[in-house]
């Protein structure tokens, strides 16, 4: 019966760590998608300034 409770502990031990590397990977991805969608927001409004300026005859 010890046996099968060690074996238990030891499976929930590597379950504990598993979720420890997984919330550290998403807090990555998190991190590099916000850098990414900032990027692509600050591109698209200077894209659309360019274009209004154009437009307007100011370039």
């Amino acid at each position: 019966m010890e046996a099968r409770i060690a074996r238990l502990e030891v499976a929930v031990e590597y379950m504990q760590r598993d979720i420890a590397e997984l919330k550290a990977d998403i807090r990555a991805i998190r991190t590099t998608d916000f850098r990414l969608i900032f990027g692509a927001i600050v591109t698209v409004a200077l894209g659309n300034a360019a274009l209004m300026a154009r437009g307007f005859g100011w370039l």
